[in-house]
């Protein structure tokens, strides 16, 4: 794998803050393709599909603010949509490009639906990965179980046994791509013990704004007019199928496609999987 570890300067209501991103590719390639992680993710989720788009695009990676290598805010009120999207506005004005390919996954899927439904957007296509338009209350109430717990562990395999539990809707993943996947996500910290990547005051505005019913975002959906497509995992609790459906006759009519034995969300480790977000994004 080669990429650049890179930072640029963002601001918020509560001051400057710097975002961490992973570039791959080469920089005067003119096709950028930007992806963005979930909510307790990073960046480094998307090294295959990244490694393999690479060829075609210049692929950048965000980490979230308050995620992976990036900054945390000062006032975790600022963890939310708005403050990305003026984040990713930030990072696009860096690469210095008009236009961008996107993939989501879950909260990057969001970020993408927000900017993608503005006037004069820079994503020309848009891929969501098993996140769409209605938030399912089953899947707040699971996701409020662990945002935010900030559990941390004696050894880097009881981090990796965690992971592997927590995460067991992602699929059939090999030993080396959860080897991966946890250690992108954890950090020994100075007293020897690990912990997760990201502030665990991420979830405080969402323990403050989330109530006991769906997420109703169709009006964002419906402003979206870039070509897109939807990801699903089968097994998916977020992403319903009756509202997976339900995209492909609204707004964008994004075109569909389902990941089977995977459930929230599928992370695109295999060569099956990259090829259906491959082949949606070279297509004419």
């Amino acid at each position: 794998m080669s990429y650049t570890q890179r930072t640029v300067q963002c601001i918020g209501p509560s001051g400057l803050h710097r975002m961490a991103y992973t570039e791959w590719g080469a920089r005067d390639n003119p096709r950028v393709l930007v992806c963005v992680h979930g909510l307790t993710r990073n960046g480094r989720d998307f090294d295959a599909l990244a490694e393999a788009m690479s060829a075609h695009y210049r692929v950048i990676c965000p980490d979230v603010v308050g995620r992976g290598r990036s900054g945390r805010l000062r006032d975790p009120a600022g963890y939310a949509i708005p403050q990305y999207v003026a984040d990713m506005v930030t990072l696009i004005a860096r690469l210095n490009v008009d236009s961008v390919h996107w993939v989501g996954t879950s909260m990057g899927g969001l970020i993408g639906m927000a900017l993608a439904a503005q006037d004069g957007t820079p994503i020309h296509k848009l891929v969501l990965n098993d996140v769409g338009p209605l938030i399912t209350v089953e899947s707040l109430q699971r996701i409020a179980t662990y945002v935010g717990t900030d559990p941390d562990w004696a050894t880097f395999d009881e981090a990796l046994a965690y992971v592997r539990l927590v995460s067991q809707p992602f699929g059939d993943l090999t030993e080396a791509q959860w080897y991966h996947l946890t250690e992108t996500s954890v950090v020994q910290r100075p007293d020897g013990r690990w912990a997760f990547r990201y502030d665990p005051r991420i979830a405080e505005p969402f323990r403050a704004a989330f109530v006991d019913k769906d997420i109703d975002l169709w009006p964002v959906y419906d402003l979206i007019a870039c070509p897109t497509m939807v990801v699903r995992g089968a097994d998916s609790d977020l992403l319903t199928r009756d509202t997976w459906q339900r995209m492909e006759t609204r707004g964008p009519c994004a075109r569909l496609a389902e990941i089977p034995g995977v459930g929230h969300a599928p992370m695109f480790q295999s060569d099956e999987q990259i090829g259906v977000v491959r082949d949606f994004l070279l297509s004419a």
